[in-house]
């Protein structure tokens, strides 16, 4: 199978202004590939470089070094004007919807926006954003609706629906369901896998979660420190592989209380508070009832 987005190399460096300031590397020898019809999911902890490659596939970020290529055409050196003419074939699905969707504009005008860019007719927009609202599950009339009045949810959907009216070759979803409750995370992730088997639009899905990754993904690309360390298979089948560096992603990101200062001392009590009991190196200690100074707990707990 042909391959649609090859990155190769790729190396990102961001200056930094000041006398003999070297630029920070963000990128270093970054390589993936993106096949049609497939969804890369990109997992990482923050700071590991994800956002900077979504940046860097859409032209935001200035390439030190390395290819991209889409399609067969390196796209790293192009013009602004060639990057406007890719519009139709990458789109891309932020996080925060409302800076896909301008809250003065109704739905039907937000979603025929890039359609008219394209100079499509206007009778020919009109029926594809009916035909845009009709697939994310909402009704015709919530085109003459502002984005302010719908839920978080249908929001994401709306941004999901944008992006696809060029109808895309391939989109870039950066966390599209980081700030959505659980019921709405399931029912976006399974728009896109149901858009993806009607259309045939390829995803670079990037979270921070594996779970989610794994869930929506082919294949999984795991990022530590600029660099992709690790790529497993997905298969959108959940459940953690032992013995890689993404087991650190699959558990739980509610970080556990513990004491500051405190540690183990003689007959189970801390050493900086006599009357705080020692409960074994996985369960924090909790400082006695009463065991005050100046009015406040003696150990006090911190989120590690």
């Amino acid at each position: 199978m042909s391959t649609l987005l090859d990155v190769e190399d790729l190396v990102v460096d961001y200056p930094v202004r000041g006398f003999h300031r070297y630029p920070v590397r963000a990128l270093r020898g970054v390589s993936i590939d993106v096949r049609p019809g497939e969804c890369l999911g990109i997992v990482g902890e923050s700071g590991s470089g994800k956002t900077t490659l979504r940046r860097a596939v859409l032209g935001l970020a200035p390439v030190a070094s390395g290819s991209i290529r889409l399609k067969g055409q390196d796209i790293v050196r192009l013009s602004r004007g060639g990057r406007r003419r890719l519009a139709d074939k990458i789109q891309v699905v932020l996080r925060d919807s409302d800076r896909s969707l301008d809250p003065t504009l109704t739905v039907e005008t937000a979603l025929a926006e890039p359609l008219r860019a394209q100079r499509v007719p206007a009778a020919a927009a009109a029926r594809r954003v009916r035909e845009l609202l009709d697939q994310i599950g909402l009704p015709a009339g919530a085109g003459r609706r502002l984005p302010r009045e719908f839920t978080g949810g249908q929001r994401q959907r709306l941004a999901v629906a944008r992006a696809m009216a060029l109808s895309p070759e391939l989109i870039i979803c950066d966390e599209p369901v980081a700030a959505l409750d659980p019921s709405s995370q399931a029912a976006v992730l399974d728009l896109l896998v149901e858009l993806q088997n009607t259309t045939g639009v390829a995803y670079v899905f990037i979270s921070h979660d594996l779970a989610l990754v794994r869930q929506a993904s082919h294949r999984v690309a795991v990022m530590e420190h600029g660099e992709v360390v690790e790529q497993i298979g997905g298969d959108r089948v959940p459940g953690p592989r032992h013995g890689c560096p993404s087991r650190q992603f699959s558990t739980a990101s509610v970080p556990e209380p513990t004491l500051r200062g405190c540690r183990p001392g003689p007959r189970g009590q801390d050493r900086c508070c006599p009357r705080a009991r020692w409960r074994g190196p996985d369960r924090p200690m909790t400082p006695r009832p009463g065991s005050r100074r100046g009015g406040r707990p003696a150990c006090r707990p911190r989120w590690s």
